[in-house]
């Protein structure tokens, strides 16, 4: 997607005032970042429904910012994220305890702190912390972060009830004035919202108002990642739908023509 697209999408949702963002050197390299041959053509294929350099113009993460990225899991967005600030900023990738009685918490944890490590290159300086409320929640110094970003986890918060905790740490790793970036896939309205989210989706003013809670004011909300197709309401929650396609064969075509979910993307503040 070229900078100049970019700037339409971001003029089509009314968001001028980030304008200046879309057209300087630091999404130029944002661009060619996403771009790179480190990335792997399955994660590209994706771009076209995680939208990542609209995403984080939008949002207005910049090279030379200090960014966390709450739950990397195997690194979609820490490819991106980490050798686009390499240079003049500073990445912490907050994953999963690497003590955990979960064992697949451990594994991931293991592969994702490999996959840093193995890759200065890229990674450059990447720092891997880990995030496990309530007993391991400093995912960064305190308020030292520029950025707090986090893709489609809020679920995963709810069903484990740590929600509060997650939102609790990334307020204080924030200095004053700092953002929280979040993707989510988002929910009816018209319906109750599940306290646990087993479909997967969560509704957006749930998730503001959790934001809230923990102190944060609500900045802005986008349509980037939106997708019309998509009724929140399938036999196997959000993972009916690709890339999971839980139902495997069963209606695959109907639901590759759906294709990833509808999600919110929402920018709040730290005051």
């Amino acid at each position: 997607m070229s900078k100049w697209l970019v700037a339409g999408v971001l003029l089509s949702m009314g968001a001028g005032s980030v304008m200046a963002s879309s057209t300087d050197a630091s999404i130029h390299n944002l661009e060619k970042v996403i771009s790179s041959d480190h990335r792997s053509e399955a994660n590209k294929a994706r771009d076209i429904y995680r939208n990542p350099l609209a995403t984080l113009a939008w949002l207005g993460v910049k090279e030379d910012m200090t960014v966390v990225e709450i739950t990397p899991g195997g690194g979609w967005y820490a490819e991106i994220l980490a050798p686009y600030v390499k240079d003049k900023g500073q990445y912490y990738g907050a994953g999963f305890d690497a003590e955990s009685d979960v064992k697949y918490f451990r594994e991931n944890a293991a592969k994702f702190k490999e996959k840093v490590s193995s890759n200065a290159a890229v990674y450059g300086n990447a720092i891997v912390t880990e995030l496990a409320v309530p007993h391991k929640t400093t995912i960064a110094p305190e308020g030292t972060v520029d950025y707090v970003l986090t893709f489609r986890n809020v679920h995963n918060w709810m069903k484990a009830g740590t929600d509060d905790g997650v939102f609790q740490a990334m307020f204080k790793a924030l200095k004053p004035g700092g953002y929280m970036g979040l993707v989510e896939h988002r929910g009816d309205e018209n319906v109750a919202q599940d306290p646990k989210a087993k479909s997967g989706y969560v509704n957006q003013s749930h998730v503001i108002e959790m934001a809230k809670k923990a102190g944060f004011e609500f900045v802005a909300s986008a349509e980037i990642n939106a997708n019309v197709k998509d009724t929140a309401s399938h036999p196997k929650g959000v993972w009916t739908l690709p890339p999971r396609l839980a139902l495997k064969d069963k209606d695959r075509e109907k639901y590759l023509a759906i294709g990833e979910s509808d999600r919110m993307t929402l920018k709040f503040r730290k005051p």
